[in-house]
């Protein structure tokens, strides 16, 4: 008798569902976008320190390379969000996300020494569909955006509405493509 596989690359059959801890739904949201931040990072060569306290921005981010022509190693960074409000594959050019205006001053401010870039992640609402695990690969869903907001205006009353654009797919690419044009001494 012969037992049935998943296809080569195909997720594996569904498991019942286990019984998730008690911690809250956006406590996980904000671990899970911190591990997608450390894989950015480890497949684009990047540390990552996390500054204490955080002042109002999650995370540092440095690269080193003999190509940046500021210095041997640049420095962003990243303030981290998560929402499941919004869907997977936003249509359109951008997506709305909204900010406290006084997060978003610190975000928007220039110039400045060290860059700043907003990541938003878009989970789904479930937990459940947050991850598959399988021989091939681990797939988290959904996605991390990202988008520097040096300039942006405050235009609410206590927040403001940004436009992320949807091209902008936060990854080692896209990572390694920020350092390098820091590196050579411009924006992100």
């Amino acid at each position: 008798m012969a037992l049935a596989q998943p296809e080569s690359g195909g997720l594996p059959p569904q498991r019942a569902a286990p019984a998730r801890g008690s911690l809250a739904t956006t406590a996980c949201m904000e671990t899970l976008q911190v591990g997608y931040l450390h894989a950015v990072a480890a497949a684009a060569g990047c540390s990552l320190a996390q500054p204490f306290p955080d002042n109002g921005v999650d995370w540092h981010v440095s690269h080193g390379s003999p190509g940046h022509t500021v210095d041997d190693e640049v420095t962003i960074k990243v303030q981290l969000k998560c929402t499941y409000q919004l869907p997977a594959r936003p249509t359109g050019s951008t997506f709305p996300f909204v900010l406290d205006n006084d997060h978003l001053v610190k975000l928007a401010r220039s110039p400045v020494a060290v860059h700043k870039i907003l990541v938003v992640m878009i989970v789904p609402r479930d937990p459940e569909d947050w991850l598959r695990a399988s021989h091939d690969g681990l797939d988290l869903r959904h996605c991390c955006y990202w988008m520097n907001l040096a300039g942006h205006p405050v235009t609410g009353r206590r927040r403001t509405t940004v436009r992320v654009p949807t091209a902008r797919i936060f990854d080692d690419r896209a990572l390694c493509e920020i350092m390098t044009r820091v590196g050579r001494g411009r924006r992100p």
